[in-house]
């Protein structure tokens, strides 16, 4: 079912970070990197719609993040595998 979703529709690029002193291409890429990783480690049937809500709290989530430029690879793709793993818990607050 997560073909129903198209991960093109999700990535960014370095004009749309906004300002990062410089490192607008590297949060692009990190951002990229989230989005791109949860789209491969979501399960084939996932619900489109669950799967179209993790997409979109990833920007939600990181845009804000001071730190995102100096965020090793490895954070990143473990919080992906949290946030698939959890998905209940924001899922929930969703509806909430």
């Amino acid at each position: 079912m997560k073909e129903f979703v198209v991960i093109h529709d999700y990535l960014v690029s370095e004009q749309v970070v906004g300002d990062w002193d410089g490192e607008e291409e590297l949060v692009a890429e990190k951002l990229n990197l989230i989005y791109h990783t949860i789209y491969q480690m979501a399960e084939e049937d996932i619900d489109p719609q669950q799967l179209t809500f993790l997409l979109e709290l990833v920007w939600d989530t990181w845009i804000g993040q001071e730190h995102l430029a100096e965020i090793e690879e490895d954070e990143l793709i473990d919080w992906c595998h949290h946030l698939l793993t959890n998905r209940d818990q924001y899922l929930q607050s969703q509806h909430n």
